[in-house]
């Protein structure tokens, strides 16, 4: 008991409770970590569809004979930029227009050719030049528009993800705040004595600092430990609209496709938050005393 009592003299395993302040903290690291997977998600997900959409061109053509797709394809054969173009089905493309279009058996649909580019430097207008002198009336389309509002979504969701971080990291502040300001509340006696017998602000503080990044930590660790595998299974529900890439990453070894660096990190930025708090909040109540 006595040793007890000097390990911890200001009672500070009763006064802050390590259940409700670590159940808290370990909700706010769940949080960051899922905060971390879906910006992380994001980015990737928005780079692939940019990427994807940038090398990507529409090639229309009206009145679509044979000859005249043929001879729009034998241009593009020429071109070095291009590296592969396709015509589309006619069947394909009235099934993928009939949402808006309807049954419309009598409606004359231009020949379209999917055209991918070697590389995203490519002049997509040379290249409608150029079919367009074989073809008459043929008109070369990029997806400059769709790859603008692609990266405006991904930035503004990743926007919202960082906030939400950010929220986070308050909240967990708040709830750190609030359990030292309680424990000091219970054992202000014991405080104002020391105090009085010479204990340092730092020695005090660094009482309370302790417990807190003590607490914080096995929280953010709990958090960490429920977040990775809700994290995986994200990624599993998430791999159908991640491409071939993401398909190979979770079929040969899944946990190497996780933000390890951002989820180690967020039981040592809840620790930090315990330690800091804690010492801003005893101080202050520190330097209230007479």
């Amino acid at each position: 008991m006595a040793g007890s009592t000097r390990r911890d003299p200001l009672g500070l395993r009763r006064a802050m409770s390590d259940r409700l302040l670590q159940a808290l903290i370990a909700a706010m690291a769940l949080l960051a970590c899922l905060g971390f997977a879906a910006a992380r998600g994001v980015e990737a997900l928005g780079e692939r569809w940019r990427q994807g959409a940038e090398a990507a061109v529409t090639i229309q053509v009206p009145d679509p004979t044979r000859t005249r797709i043929a001879l729009a394809l034998g241009v593009l054969a020429t071109l070095p930029e291009v590296a592969d173009a396709n015509p589309v089905d006619p069947d394909r493309l009235a099934e993928l227009l009939r949402p808006w279009l309807g049954e419309q058996p009598n409606l004359a649909l231009p020949g379209v050719i999917e055209v991918r580019l070697r590389n995203l430097d490519a002049d997509v207008a040379l290249i409608g030049d150029r079919v367009a002198e074989a073809v008459p009336g043929a008109v070369t389309e990029a997806h400059g528009l769709w790859v603008g509002r692609l990266a405006a979504l991904a930035t503004a969701v990743q926007g919202v993800a960082y906030a939400a971080l950010v929220l986070v990291g308050l909240i967990a502040v708040a709830v750190v705040a609030v359990a030292t300001r309680a424990a000091l509340i219970a054992r202000q006696d014991s405080v104002a004595v020391l105090h009085q017998l010479g204990a340092t602000d730092r020695e005090i503080a660094g009482r309370f600092s302790g417990r807190a990044m003590i607490l914080a930590l096995g929280g953010g660790v709990a958090g960490v430990l429920v977040a990775v595998p809700a994290f995986f299974l994200l990624a599993r529900l998430a791999q159908p609209f991640g491409g071939e890439v993401m398909a190979e990453a979770l079929s040969g070894l899944p946990w190497a496709s996780l933000p390890w660096r951002d989820i180690a990190m967020v039981p040592v930025a809840a620790g930090a938050i315990g330690w800091l708090t804690a010492q801003a909040v005893v101080r202050v109540w520190l330097a209230r005393l007479p």
